[in-house]
């Protein structure tokens, strides 16, 4: 956790010649500028200026001037930059030039979910599995959809390919601060799986950005090409975003088990959301497969639902054992500073409201009985569906700032 002024001392000590200021879009993704050291108390003091109307969902021409800030505890290397001339990296908060908190920045929104939870004595906990696919690229170095190898769920040598690329990543992430948990094969050609380690909020979704960004990093360095899309192939599973999610009431420790009125929160408002998580077309193609959820319900250990209750619990936290709430229903095309708000906040509305679940529903959904699936309660189809849905709802427009809708 470096403070300003440590960061430029480090940078005066390891000679570092590039800095890279990274912020994210609208949606998610990634964007930075790089500057030189002697920019870097400018940055700190004032900000460096961008233009914001090339940003999706920022701001238009008129009113284009926004200023990137800095945050000095994120300060990473970028390890795939050579050590002479080396590069570090820091995420931003996001400016008026007045010096006003931009209210679109995901980062600002995400903090702010924080500090209300903080508030009322709540601390929430997050931990990612992330799905991607490696694919070869062709004689001209681009893009295919040929995988890389067609190994299966936790396969090994020689079948799965992918080993040396999943350590490689690993060992990057490490580098730069990032501990992940496990790594394998996941069920379709080429398909993998990396887990991280519960942490709060903030930097669960700064590492999220991170991640998506050494694992394409790596992969075009070794000639081959990472696909997070929900559904890149028919007929093989898709990539899905786990979000594992804890809760702890910090005056009382684990006297209090908010599980229950947490589960009960994001039922009531996941189809709200839905287009939040899930903000692709391809994202739906994905839904209802593969152990993919399709129906709002949840049971403990089952996979077939949208939340279920891992039969381990998550690390200590403050002394106490905490308990697991796995979301199965996101994708990684879904921005993870506003994906972790909103759950924050539908948690969060389920403890103030003392909501119970509805009793689980411990059968496999995917082999249930048609009278049976049609009591329950569907995720949207489609994103024109899940749209709509978040269109109309009040409770979106609450937690989110003006604009973010549109």
């Amino acid at each position: 956790m470096y403070t300003k002024d440590e960061v430029i001392s480090y940078v005066e000590e390891e000679n570092v010649k590039f800095i890279r200021l990274s912020f994210c879009d609208t949606t998610g993704a990634q964007k930075c500028i790089t500057i030189m050291p002697t920019e870097l108390r400018r940055a700190f003091d004032e900000g460096i200026s961008f233009d914001a109307s090339a940003i999706a969902g920022y701001s238009d021409i008129v009113q284009s001037d926004l200023l990137l800030r800095p945050d000095p505890s994120t300060l990473s290397s970028v390890p795939w930059h050579p050590t002479h001339g080396r590069m570090v990296r820091m995420y931003c908060s996001i400016h008026y030039p007045d010096g006003r908190q931009f209210p679109r920045d995901g980062r600002y929104i995400l903090k702010t979910a924080v500090d209300e939870a903080a508030a009322a004595g709540i601390s929430f906990y997050f931990g990612s599995e992330f799905e991607f696919y490696l694919f070869k690229t062709d004689e001209n170095g681009e893009r295919t959809t040929i995988p890389f190898d067609h190994a299966g769920y936790m396969d090994i040598d020689p079948g799965d390919k992918c080993e040396q690329i999943r350590r490689e990543i690993c060992f990057t992430l490490s580098d730069m601060g990032i501990q992940p948990e496990s790594a394998h094969h996941e069920e379709g050609p080429g398909q993998n799986e990396i887990t991280f380690r519960f942490s709060d909020p903030l930097k669960a979704a700064d590492d999220a950005i991170t991640f998506k960004s050494v694992v394409r990093t790596i992969a075009s360095r070794n000639g081959l090409y990472a696909n997070f899309s929900p559904k890149p192939l028919p007929g093989e599973s898709g990539n899905g975003f786990h979000i594992n999610m804890s809760v702890q009431d910090n005056s009382r420790g684990s006297d209090v088990d908010y599980t229950g009125s947490v589960i009960a929160g994001l039922l009531e408002h996941i189809t709200e959301m839905t287009a939040f998580l899930n903000p692709t077309e391809k994202s739906y193609e994905r839904l209802g497969s593969h152990k993919a959820p399709r129906y709002v319900s949840w049971s403990p250990e089952n996979r077939s639902q949208l939340i279920r209750i891992p039969g381990t619990t998550s690390e200590y936290r403050n002394g106490y054992r905490l308990k697991r709430i796995e979301l199965r229903s996101p994708d990684p095309s879904a921005n993870p500073y506003i994906a972790y708000t909103l759950l924050i906040r539908a948690g969060l509305d389920g403890i103030k409201r003392n909501l119970t679940p509805p009793p689980p529903l411990n059968i496999n959904l995917y082999e249930a009985d048609n009278t049976i699936l049609q009591s329950i309660r569907k995720l949207p189809a489609t994103l024109e569906e899940a749209k709509n849905i978040a269109k109309q709802s009040a409770w979106i427009r609450s937690v989110l700032p003006d604009g973010m809708l549109n």
